[in-house]
Parts: structure tokens; sequence; C-alpha cells
């Protein structure tokens, strides 16, 4: 073998080896909020594969080899039929009071003398349909007939907010305190299941609000067995590699060797490939014993990955289309933008599964409870109904030594993706009625082969680019960021014809274009494109300047996703928000080598410069980004992003030559240096707020003084801090700071970038590794979590993760 390919196949079987690795959870389709599909579990095959917010939205893969049948991707999902609806189901209408009833409310004799008649669901926000409920407490009664008793395994389905306790037939059936945040199935036992009677039964409940949000919808539901996925063997998972772009998979299948990549083609210097809605699902296949077997491969796609509740009703149909096999499903409401909030899937638009008409598929759509059948059995086809499968069977014939390769095209058309500001926008890859998603899906097909290519060679540079910076545990740690971070934002293009790159504040609050999250993301755009970074910005900016916003400090907020119509977070962060806006504008100016798009909005940068130096340097009991820590006056983090935003405007306005602005707003921050470090000193460390000895915190924002050149702080500051974090480390990460032991991997990645040597930054770097690797919360990855116990807090699959990419942005920025 000649010496180089020795040495290169080496490396790169390093660098494979160095890839393979636990996740929290495992993208595979990853595109926007609302499409995005990803396993839990670290056999591929040991759950059902779910939305980011954790509801299954099932995609099945199997390979039958000599006629036995092996499953390689997935999980059927929880197929539950409705003999009692619920209101996501069919509309129903019970007894209700508001008014505490008899003892006796709950047993099938009571009559319900006074009660009110309402729909369900019952709930005090405004904007959903039912009926209203605003009290603390709420009593219910549903009368429903069966015609014959249920022989299945019994659920009651239920969502509630808050405490719930719930009767059949007058016996205790559930109780909860607390809160449901989604529908979901509990057990019914046998000894409550025989209490059911053909004719008149009673589902009785009772809620109590106890804060907050209000909601109550419930039904009783069976689940149905199906007994040909007793048949099919799992296939044994041999390996699983993460790279930027690619999960891609390894199994036996008996004699037969499984590749199975999936590929997300998020190339965010090529905004048109980017935004496309089209990923790829390779079953590559070759023989493990040397002989010819013959191989067939399915691959199934439930309508739930186009609803936000599986009993909402589907329509779907085959079709054909520039030498495409596609098989189409979306409700049959297409309420479009018609909901917004956090704990959401998209029910409008449709979801599409294509493969090359020389392929010879056969594509069936059947109910899921059928969907094996279609590859193992004869399945009954259907065009509407719930939880239909999208089904795709594709003959391999014979296969040998020589792999064959079969490529299935998985995409969502979603209309219109945001409101903006009353305007509804198209994705950005639909430029006008001529672009199509058949159109779309066919170019993927035919790019299919170079599109490969330049995702294994963005992966590869993305992998080398981030150990050269902070070695190997931190290049698997940007590995884990990529798509997540990409796929937390919807590119549009605003009606004024600008960039809009909107982030949607995943499992946090719901809200689109949150400044404060913008922030912590943005080290990846300003490496890899910083026009995206401008559309992260673009809305806060004419937000500002066309009246709308009047605050003379930057807005929190558009909306809530996805309708950007105008801040709705109850309390602003103007510190903290007009902070981030400079920095992030004087990080584009660092990347882009002008300040062409500061002057664009030179005034409104100097309208919140103005209010930072007024206001910055010793802040008020004001929100920042780490609000849900508590309120903190006098925060001296808080501080340093008053003092660095100041900084950055400075030098913004050296670069635009107005030397004696530069020189006024430098020396002030310069001399706010100062004096915060007489007034966070603690002796070796410095304080979470001024004055307060005793405590501290990490001043992650420091990190821009030192990646952009500002040169305020001094290095000691840097060293002094450091130098303590290291002795406050827990099992799992640096916490945030003396309150609590929780942290924000985000900030420590941070935080790890204001040291001078790779020993002290590996060991800030290795523990927030060991929690993405050893965490029991299995979501893609929860950048708010547990220092003692890897445990996420709260938050997952948010865009914040960019920030891992702090390291290499800085060593971009640095040469």
């Amino acid at each position: 073998m000649n010496k180089f390919l020795g040495f290169a196949a080496l490396l790169l079987a390093q660098q494979l080896h160095a890839q393979q690795q636990q996740a929290p959870a495992y993208p595979l389709v990853t595109h926007d909020p609302y499409f995005s599909i990803w396993s839990a579990s670290d056999n591929l095959t040991a759950s059902a594969t779910r939305h980011w917010t954790g509801a299954e939205q099932p995609i099945v893969g199997m390979v039958k080899v000599d006629g036995t049948t092996y499953r390689v991707l997935g999980q059927q999902g929880e197929h539950y039929d409705g003999i009692v609806p619920a209101a996501d189901e069919k509309k129903y209408t019970v007894a209700y009071t508001e008014t505490a009833p008899a003892a006796d409310w709950m047993s099938t004799d009571f009559i319900e003398k006074g009660w009110q008649t309402g729909e369900a669901p019952f709930t005090n926000d405004k904007h959903m349909s039912g009926t209203q409920w605003n009290t603390r407490d709420i009593w219910v009664r549903r009368s429903f007939n069966l015609n014959k008793l249920p022989s299945e395994p019994l659920f009651l389905k239920i969502n509630h907010d808050d405490n719930a306790e719930v009767y059949i037939n007058g016996t205790k059936a559930y109780s909860y305190e607390g809160w449901l945040n989604h529908t979901q199935y509990f057990p019914i036992s046998d000894d409550v299941k025989k209490l059911l009677k053909k004719g008149k039964n009673v589902l009785a409940i009772h809620v109590t609000n106890t804060q907050g949000g209000a909601y109550l919808d419930a039904g009783i539901s069976v689940k149905p067995k199906n007994v040909l996925a007793d048949n099919i063997k799992i296939a044994v998972q041999k390996s699983v590699q993460l790279t930027a772009t690619q999960t891609t998979y390894t199994f036996t299948c008996g004699k037969v060797d499984l590749t199975l990549n999936f590929l997300s083609p998020l190339l965010l210097n090529d905004l048109d490939l980017m935004s496309r809605p089209v990923s790829y699902i390779s079953y590559k296949v070759q023989s493990n014993d040397g002989a010819q077997h013959d191989v067939q491969v399915y691959f199934g796609a439930s309508s739930t990955l186009a609803t936000n509740t599986a009993g909402q009703e589907v329509t779907a149909q085959q079709l054909n289309s520039n030498g495409l096999s596609i098989l189409k499903a979306g409700t049959t409401e297409q309420a479009i933008l018609a909901k917004k909030g956090d704990d959401l899937r998209i029910d409008w638009g449709y979801l599409y599964v294509a493969v090359p008409k020389e392929a010879n598929a056969t594509q069936t759509i059947t109910t899921d409870g059928d969907a094996i059948a279609s590859f193992v059995g004869k399945p009954k086809a259907v065009t509407t109904g719930k939880q239909l499968m999208l089904n795709t069977v594709v003959k391999l014939g014979k296969v040998g030594a020589e792999s064959k390769e079969q490529v299935v095209l998985i995409g969502y058309d979603d209309i219109y993706s945001i409101q903006y500001f009353g305007t509804n926008l198209r994705p950005w890859w639909k430029k006008d009625d001529t672009f199509t998603i058949e159109k779309e899906l066919a170019a993927a097909s035919k790019d299919y082969g170079s599109i490969l290519e330049r995702c294994n060679t963005f992966d590869k540079q993305m992998y080398a680019d981030a150990t050269k910076a902070g070695g190997d545990t931190y290049a698997k740690l940007c590995v884990l960021g990529y798509r997540q971070s990409i796929a937390a934002h919807k590119l549009v293009k605003s009606p004024e014809g600008e960039i809009l790159f909107l982030s949607k504040e995943n499992f946090s609050n719901g809200c689109i274009n949150t400044v404060d999250v913008t922030y912590p993301s943005a080290p990846l755009f300003l490496i890899y494109n910083p026009d995206l970074m401008k559309g992260m910005t673009n809305g806060i900016f004419y937000f500002s300047e066309s009246g709308k916003y009047t605050e003379p400090y930057a807005a929190h907020d558009l909306g809530t996703y996805p309708l950007a119509n105008g801040q709705v977070y109850g309390e602003g962060m103007p510190v903290e928000e007009s902070g981030n806006m400079i920095i992030l504008i004087a990080a584009i100016a660092k990347a882009e080598g002008n300040a062409d798009y500061a002057k664009k909005h030179w005034k409104t940068l100097t309208t919140w410069a103005d209010y930072l130096l007024k206001e910055g340097f010793d802040p008020a009991n004001q929100l920042c980004t780490d609000d849900f820590a508590g309120h903190l006056a006098r925060n001296a983090n808080l501080s340093v992003k008053a003092i660095v935003g100041l900084g950055c405007y400075a030098m913004l306005a050296d670069q635009l030559g107005e030397k004696a602005t530069a020189e006024k707003f430098r020396t002030a921050a310069k001399n706010m240096v100062t004096n915060w470090m007489k007034l966070a000193d603690d002796g070796d460390h410095y304080t979470l707020a001024f004055e307060r000895k005793g405590t501290w915190s990490q001043k992650y924002n420091l990190v821009w003084d030192k990646v952009l050149g500002l040169d305020l702080f001094p290095k000691a500051v840097y060293d002094k801090e450091i130098k303590y974090y290291l002795t406050q480390q827990k099992r799992f990460g640096l916490p945030l700071d003396s309150r609590k032991t929780y942290t924000k991997s985000d900030w420590i990645v941070w935080t790890a970038g204001l040291t001078d040597n790779q020993a002290d930054f590996e060991a800030l770097i290795t523990p927030v590794y060991k929690y993405a690797t050893e965490t029991s919360s299995r979501v893609p990855i929860s950048d708010w979590h547990e220092t003692t116990d890897g445990k996420m807090v709260g938050f997952q699959a948010r865009s914040v993760v960019g920030g891992y990419f702090m390291e290499i942005l800085e060593k971009k920025l640095g040469k």
C-alpha cells in the first residue's frame, strides 16, 4: 500500500472513530422547528422516532433478506383508538360546574341540576377553541354509550392543567397533582374497566387550576395489538456515527449488512439548499457471506409528521411527478398559521415521501396498524383517517459483495411559514409560484451524489477546524450542536426583501426571534455565513425603526412562533438585549471586515448605546438572559455585557470614521472596567453582584472582549476567574453561579474561551461532554442542566448550542 494513502486512511479511521459517539438524542431529519425528527435511544430500533418536543412522529425502516424481515429504524408509534374520543379527535359537549357540587357528583345516578353545558376543551387561553374556564376549579361530567364492551387494554387519554382526579362510573381511575404539558395515555386498571357496561356510562373529572394556564380535555381509548409485528426480527446495530450534517448507523440483518444514513444538507453557505425542506434516507446493503441474497427495503412515514396531535384527520394520496413516485399527506383542516405556542407541531402543509420512478417502488397508504402488512402481508389501502402510514417498498433484487443503495427522500411543504407583522411569508426556497415542492424533490434526487460529496467535505472540515481550535472532545460537542441549532430557525424573506432567520425559543416560552437566544446562538452563524446573523437581527431593527416599538432599548422578541407580530414577553430586558444587539453587530463587522451593516442601522445602535452609557454599568433590578435564576440588581456579569457593548460601539464608530464618538465611548468603557474591578472584587474572584461578598458567577460575557480584540479588561481578570472556576466544578460542569448547582452549557463553553491554555480549556469542556453523553434526559440536548446528576432542568432542542462554536470563532477572527 502507498504510505501516504495508508496514513490518510489511518487519519480517516481515527476521525470516524472520534465521531462515533453517544448523544442525548440523535438527529435524523432536521430542518426547522416543525420538521424535526429525532431518535431518543442509542439503538435506533429501541424506540419510536419523535419530534423534538417528545411527541411521537414515527418513521420506520425494515429490510427483508431471503424472506426474513428485520426492523432497522424506529418502531411503530403507540396507536390508540378512541372509544370515547377526546376533542382533538371529535368535538364533544359535557355538563360542567365551577361551583363545588354535592359529594356524590361523580356517581352515575347524580342529577346535574343547575350545571352548564360546554364544548371541550376547557381553557383560559382566549385564543383557543372550546369553553373558557377562568375559575380555580371545574367539575365535568361526560355521559357516553357503549354498544359493546372493549376486550383490548383500556387507557385514559387526558391533558390537564393543573391537578386532576378522574372517575369512571363513580370509581376513581386517575389522580395527579401537577400539570401535563401534552396529551398522555394512562392505563385503566382491570378493576375499573369491569365497571363499564353496555349503554350509558359516566366519565367525571375535577380539575384545580393552582396558577397560570388552565386546560382540560379527556377521553377513553383502546390499544389494539399488531400481531404481524411479532414475526419481525430486530437487526443488530453495530455502530452509530455523528457528523455535522449526517447520522449514520450500521446493522447486520442476517447475511446482509446495512448502512443506514440520514442526511439533512444544512450547508450554511448555500441558502437555497439549506432552506430546501428535503432530507435523504439512504439504505446501502451488501452481503456479508459472499453469497447472493434477495433483498427488499421498506420505509414508512407516519402522517403524524403533518399533525399537531395524533387524533387529527388526514388525507393522503399517491402521485407521480418529475420522474418521482410520491406519497403525500396532510390534515383535512389545513388551518395555515392558525396556532402559536411552544409545545406544538405543524398541522398545515403536506408531508412528502419520494423515490425515483426507476426504483419501481410499491407505494401504499394504510393505517399505522396495517403498515407492516404492506411489507409482510396484504395491506388494506386507505386515503383518509388518523395516524396513516405512507409506505414505500423497493425490491433491490440479488445483492452480493457489491453494495446496492436505495435513497428515499422525505420533505415537507409548509406553504406559508411565518406571519410577519400581519403578512404571511413563504419559506425561502419558494421564491414564487413556479417553485414547487415536487420540483424541489426532483432537484434533490438529481443532485444527491454531489450534495452528499459536499456534505462529506464540510463535515470533515468542520470537525478538523473544531479539533484544531479546542481538541477532540470539543469537536464532538460542536457536532452535537450543529444541526440542532440550525433547525431551531426558519429562513424566510421579509416583505422588504431582507433575510429573516427566525428562531423559536424551544421549550422555554415559544417566542420567535428572541434576542437573548440569538446572542448565544451567534458563533455558529458568524463563522459560516454572517448574512444569517443579519437575518437574526433584521427583524429586531425593523421593529424599532418602523416605529412599532418605541422603547430606547432593544426588544426582547417579535412574538410567539410562528407569529412575529411584535413583542409578547411581559417584561423587557433593557441592558441585556441592547448589549446583545450591539455586540452582535460588532461581531458581524469583524467577520466581514467592514461596518456597512452597522452604518445602515447607526441611529438605532446609537440610541441603544446611549441607553447603556446611562444605565448599563450598575444595572437596576431587571431581567437578564439568566432570568430563570431570578432577578438580580447590580449584576456583575450583566455589567460586563454593557461595558463590552460600549466597547463594541466604539469599535464600530472607529470603523465608520467617527473618531470622536469612538474615543468618547471607549474611554467610558475603560473607566467602567476600573470601577467594575473594585466593586466586584472578592479576593480570589469577582462577585455575582457588586459588593456582594461571598458570591460568584460565570462572567461569560467577557469572551467577546477577547474574541473581538477590544482590550478592555486586563488579562488578569480572566486568569483570576478561571483559576477560581476550576475549584467550583461539579461532576457535570461548572454551575452558573453561587445560587444554584445548575448550569448553562453554552455559557460554560464561552467561559472556557477565557482560558489561555489547552489544559484549563479541556478541564471546563470535558464535564460538559460527559453530561451530553451520560445524561438520562433523552431529548435534543438541553442547554440548562444540573451539574450534580446530569439531568436537564428545562429547555431542549434550542438554537443556543450554536454557542458551542465560540472557540472556532475566536480562532477565525483572530487570524
